[in-house]
């Protein structure tokens, strides 16, 4: 199963970091977020990333172009320009960069990969976003239902607008602000969707938290997943802090 990326925004409220590079590659523990989500996904055997780039896309291409010799030992007979590698890396991963356009939105970014997605289902999350989240409990639910998209619904107090779920926790049936203290659901940005939900993004405007998802909620076809393990997004400069805390005192997210 494939596994999209969204990693094309500028990451305005991290200014310190993104004016140089996109948000996806502000580094943890000396590695870029986005690479802990992909060892995430690897654990549980996806290995096939389609990076949707746009602001800074340039930096992530050499990021992955420059991947393996930033792993490994080799020697370069100049002459011929052939390589030997001392070790096998271990990663093993196939990395599609897609340049999906600066201004182009969230659901824009989405349909704009299409073709590469192969009509199959896939897994798709933000950039920026790192949790324990057990994929193959997430994909297993999503297979047991009908929804063309399964969101994970996590607790996080504060900023985030709040889900309003069904009794039984399965399915989406709106959305609603939340106030400050209020501790309720809230879209942890860990889905795995069927090719149908890309109809009903129209274009590079669509945001896909939008018109699409209110689309499948009125359709009955947005599911949810709840995970109450660990969930840290990153918005911010003291995100960045509390996540680079987290790694030096044993990453909770860190499960491979």
């Amino acid at each position: 199963m494939k596994v999209a990326l969204l990693a094309g925004g500028l990451g305005t409220r991290l200014s310190e970091e993104t004016a140089i590079r996109p948000k996806p590659m502000v580094e943890i523990g000396g590695k870029p977020i986005m690479w802990h989500i992909m060892k995430l996904y690897a654990h549980y055997g996806m290995r096939d990333f389609v990076i949707l780039g746009g602001y800074k896309v340039d930096y992530i291409k050499d990021y992955f172009l420059r991947y393996r010799a930033s792993q490994c030992d080799f020697s370069i007979d100049l002459s011929s320009g052939r390589v030997d590698w001392f070790e096998a890396m271990g990663d093993d991963w196939r990395v599609t960069v897609l340049n999906t356009g600066d201004a182009t939105m969230t659901g824009g970014r989405i349909l704009r990969a299409r073709r590469f997605l192969e009509d199959e289902r896939f897994c798709l999350t933000y950039g920026d976003g790192l949790s324990d989240v057990n994929m193959k409990r997430l994909i297993a639910k999503h297979a047991s239902t009908d929804a063309w998209c399964t969101l994970t619904a996590v607790v996080q107090p504060g900023r985030y607008g709040a889900l309003r779920l069904s009794e039984d926790l399965t399915e989406v049936k709106g959305f609603r602000e939340k106030g400050v203290a209020d501790g309720g659901l809230i879209n942890g940005g860990f889905f795995v969707c069927e090719p149908q939900m890309l109809d009903l993004i129209d274009d590079d405007d669509t945001v896909f938290e939008a018109e699409p998802m209110q689309r499948m909620v009125e359709r009955g076809k947005l599911g949810s997943y709840v995970h109450d393990g660990y969930w840290q997004s990153m918005d911010s400069l003291r995100d960045k802090q509390i996540l680079e805390a987290q790694w030096a005192s044993g990453a909770p997210w860190k499960i491979w």
